[in-house]
């Protein structure tokens, strides 16, 4: 039998929503559309980080390390340049699915 997989490796997990992943909820998307600083808030909040800091790549980066979550600082970086409330949005709505596994 031949091996396939090597022991101890596992194919990282990805973000559990996509980025444009609106209507799986629509509450956190329209939110993040009506009151943007607001969704910036609650997810710095969820996180333990000062809202005041702002929303950017590092906080992306910084939940994507602690989840282990397939990515880069390059693709972090692109994502919140070009798509920052839709970048915003999948954090928010990848927090409220962790903390309903109790994962979060």
């Amino acid at each position: 039998m031949a091996v396939t997989r090597q022991p101890d490796t596992y194919a990282r997990p990805e973000f559990q929503t996509g980025l444009f992943d609106c209507f799986g909820d629509c509450s956190t998307c329209w939110h993040g559309l009506c009151c943007f600083p607001c969704l910036c808030c609650s997810v710095a909040s969820d996180m333990d980080e000062c809202c005041m800091c702002g929303i950017n790549m590092a906080l992306r980066s910084v939940y994507r390390t602690r989840y282990n979550i397939k990515g880069s600082l390059c693709s972090d970086y692109l994502t919140t340049a070009f798509c920052l409330t839709c970048s915003v949005c999948q954090l928010k709505r990848d927090i409220n699915k962790r903390k309903q596994q109790g994962i979060f």
